[in-house]
C-alpha cells in the first residue's frame, strides 16, 4: 500500500506539471487542452492532465480519453469525441485529429516538430529532456550495496546499474540526489572470515586483491566448520566465529582494526568497478555505520509501543495483525546480538534526521521484498509519518552468467571479457580499426554497455539468462548496435563538419518532406515525456525499448536522406536532423549510464 500510495502521488504532480520551453509536447497539450475547453466547462489544465502519448505512432501522437475528462458526465461519448474533432481547427501545431470510439487522436503538425523541435533539441543539448520537476527536493538512493569479502557479483550489478540510472534521472529532473552504498559490513560473517584469516590469510595476497583473497577464506573456513560439525557435531571455528562478532559489537579494538582493513581495503577495490560503470557515491554506508545508541533508541521505542514479544529467549515482533504475510519479524537473538532488520530501522531514522529526504529508494533484489516490507510496517507503526516516502524498487535475478569456460566469476571478469571480445570483433576491419585512437578504451566502453543493455532492456522485475553471443552481437537489440548507431551519426557530422548547422534560424526545414524523416522527429519528440514515464515506473527498461526505436529509425532515413551531394539548404537540414537524433541518443544512453562512443 505504501509503495502504491507515492506512485500515484508521483503521477499527480507529473501529469500536472508543464515546461512547454523544454519540452515541445507540453505545449501541443496546452494547445490541445485550450481547444477542447470550449466545448466542455472543464479548465484547460484538468484536460492537460489527461492527455497522453498514443502507444505507437499509428495511431497518432496524443491521445484523449474522454472517459477520463467526462467521467461524471452523462453522454454518448463516442457521438461526443466525433463531435469535438469534427469541431477542432486543424493549425500550426495540429495537423490532423481523428476520433476513435470513445477517444481523439492528434497528429502534430511536422512543420511545428522540424522548426520548433529540431532547433530546440540542439540548442538544449545535453539539457534536453530535463525538467524541474524536483524543485530542489532530496531524493536519497540506496544502490549496490554489496558484502564485504563477497564477490561483486549479478545481483549486485543490477542493484548498481538501475540504481544509476534511477540517480541521473532523478536529477535530470531538479532533485538532489544523495547515491548511498550500503555495505553488507556487519554480522557474524565477519567473524567467521576473521577465523580464517587468522588461518589462511595472507597480508601480500591481501593488498593485491583483497576481494578475491577474502572470498577464497571464506570459502575455506566455511568448509572447515561445516567438516568441524559433521566430525564433532559441533564446531570450534564456530564458536570463535560467534566471540569475534560479540567482540565486534562491544568495540573490542583487536578485532575493529582487522574489520577496518578488511573494510577499507574492500571499498577501494570497489571504488574501481564503480568508476568503470560511470557509478559514484555521495556516502559509503553500511550496517556497521548505524550507531549503537540509534539501535537501542529504537528498542526503547519498540516497548514503549507494546510491539515486543518474546519467543525462546530471542525478541520477536508479530506484524500478522498488519498484514498476515508479514509474519513475525525476530528483532535480536537469544544470544543478545542484533539482527539486520533492527539496523535497517535505526538507518532509516538516522537518514531522515541527516539528510531530510522527501523521497528514500532501496535498489534491492525482489528476494528481499518481505523485508522491506516488513521494514516499511515497523516504522508505520512507530508513527513515522514519512514511511509513505519509502520505495522499494526491486528486480530479478540474472541467470547464466558465468565465463565461457563455466565457472563463476566476479563482475570485472565479466567486463574484461566483454572488452576481449569487442577488441576481436574491431579488429576484423584493419581500417576502421586503424582509426580509433585508444582500441582497448573503446572496447570497454562498448563491452560495458552490451552488458548493461541486455540487463536494462527487459523489465527490471523480470529474471533473464545472461547470453554471451546475443550481448556482443553489432545487429539487432544490443548495445553495441546503439553504440554502432551513435557512432554512424557522429561520423556524418564530422564528414560534413563544412556544413554549418550552428545558425539554427537559417536552416530550411520545410526541405525535409520525406515520411521517414517525420517519423524520426515524431519519435525525437516523445523523448521528454518517455523520461516522464521513467519516473512513474522507475523502469530503465522504457528508455533502452526507446533508443532501439529511435536508432531503427535512423538507419531507415539513411537510405532515402543523404547529406553528401545535396545542395547545400538540403544538406543542412537533414544534417541538423541527424544532428538531433544523436543528441537524443547520446542524452539517452548517458542517463543510462552508458558512455556513447564517437568512433568504432
Amino acid at each position: 500500500m505504501i509503495k502504491l500510495n507515492i506512485r500515484l502521488i508521483c503521477k499527480r504532480c507529473i501529469s500536472s506539471a508543464s515546461f512547454p520551453r523544454l519540452n515541445g509536447i507540453d505545449l501541443i497539450k496546452e494547445r490541445i487542452a485550450d481547444k477542447v475547453s470550449k466545448f466542455c466547462d472543464i479548465e484547460p489544465n484538468e484536460i492537460t492532465k489527461s492527455i497522453d502519448l498514443t502507444n505507437n505512432l499509428d495511431k497518432g501522437d496524443l491521445i484523449i480519453p474522454l472517459p477520463k475528462i467526462l467521467k461524471d458526465k452523462k453522454c454518448d461519448l463516442k457521438a461526443t469525441a466525433k463531435e469535438w474533432c469534427e469541431n477542432i481547427k486543424r493549425d500550426d501545431y495540429i495537423s490532423n485529429v481523428t476520433a476513435s470510439g470513445p477517444f481523439i487522436q492528434f497528429e502534430i503538425n511536422p512543420k511545428f516538430l522540424f522548426q520548433e523541435l529540431v532547433p530546440n533539441i540542439l540548442s538544449l543539448g545535453g539539457n534536453y529532456g530535463s525538467l524541474p520537476l524536483g524543485n530542489d527536493k532530496t531524493a536519497l538512493i540506496e544502490f549496490s550495496s554489496p558484502n564485504i569479502a563477497k564477490p561483486f557479483h549479478a545481483g549486485h550489478l543490477r542493484s548498481t546499474i538501475i540504481g544509476g540510472f534511477l540517480s541521473n534521472l532523478y536529477q535530470k529532473f531538479g532533485w538532489n540526489v544523495v547515491r548511498m552504498n550500503y555495505l553488507g559490513d556487519w554480522g557474524k560473517q565477519f567473524g567467521i572470515l576473521a577465523v580464517g584469516y587468522q588461518k589462511y590469510g595472507d597480508e601480500n595476497k591481501l593488498l593485491k586483491n583483497p576481494i578475491n583473497h577474502l572470498f577464497e577464506i571464506y570459502v575455506r573456513i566455511n568448509k572447515d566448520i561445516e567438516n568441524e560439525k559433521r566430525d564433532f557435531g559441533e564446531s570450534e571455528l564456530d564458536k570463535r566465529a560467534k566471540k569475534f562478532f560479540r567482540d565486534l559489537e562491544d568495540g573490542q579494538k583487536d578485532a575493529i582494526e582487522l574489520w577496518t582493513k578488511f573494510r577499507n581495503l574492500s571499498i577501494e577495490k570497489y571504488t574501481e568497478t564503480y568508476k568503470r560503470l560511470n557509478i559514484y557515491y555521495d556516502v559509503y554506508s553500511g550496517e556497521s555505520q548505524v550507531a549503537k545508541d540509534a539501535i537501542e533508541k529504537v528498542h526503547l521505542n519498540l516497548i514503549n509501543k507494546s510491539l515486543i514479544q518474546d519467543s525462546n529467549g530471542a525478541q520477536i515482533i508479530d506484524l500478522t495483525e498488519s498484514e498476515k504475510a508479514l509474519g513475525k519479524v525476530v528483532i535480536k537473538k537469544s544470544d543478545g546480538t542484533s539482527l539486520y532488520i533492527t539496523r535497517d530501522v535505526a538507518a532509516a531514522i538516522e537518514r531522515k534526521e541527516t539528510y531530510h529526504f522527501d523521497r528514500m529508494i532501496y535498489v534491492v533484489a525482489s528476494q528481499q521484498d518481505l523485508h522491506l516490507k516488513q521494514l516499511f510496517e515497523i516504522l508505520r507503526l512507530l508513527d513515522y509519518e514519512w514511511t509513505d516516502s519509502l520505495v522499494h524498487v526491486n528486480f530479478g535475478m540474472v541467470q547464466g552468467m558465468s565465463t565461457r569456460k563455466g565457472t563463476v566469476v566476479f563482475l570485472d571478469n565479466i567486463l574484461e571479457e566483454a572488452k576481449n571480445q569487442m577488441l576481436t570483433v574491431m579488429s576484423k576491419s584493419d581500417h576502421k580499426f586503424a582509426q580509433i585512437e585508444n582500441p582497448e578504451y573503446v572496447a570497454d566502453l562498448i563491452g560495458i554497455s552490451a552488458v548493461m543493455i541486455q540487463d536494462m532492456q527487459g523489465k527490471r522485475i523480470n529474471n533473464y539468462s545472461f547470453n554471451w553471443e546475443r550481448i556482443l552481437s553489432f545487429e539487432g537489440d544490443t548495445g553495441p548496435y546503439l553504440q554502432y548507431a551513435h557512432s554512424r551519426l557522429k561520423s556524418i557530422e564530422d564528414k560534413n563538419s563544412n556544413i554549418n548547422i550552428t545558425d539554427l534560424s537559417a536552416i530550411n526545414f520545410s526541405l525535409i518532406k520525406e515520411p521517414e524523416a517525420i517519423t524520426l522527429m515524431r519519435l525525437l519528440s516523445r523523448y521528454p515525456e518517455v523520461l516522464k514515464k521513467c519516473i512513474e515506473t522507475h523502469e530503465p527498461s522504457t528508455v533502452v525499448t526507446y533508443l532501439f526505436k529511435v536508432a531503427h529509425q535512423v538507419s531507415t532515413c539513411y537510405r532515402k536522406l543523404w547529406v553528401s551531394g545535396q545542395d547545400e539548404d538540403t544538406a543542412m537540414a537533414r544534417l541538423a536532423l541527424y544532428a538531433a537524433s544523436r543528441q537524443v541518443l547520446h542524452n539517452g544512453m548517458t542517463i543510462l549510464g552508458i558512455t556513447p562512443v564517437d568512433r568504432m
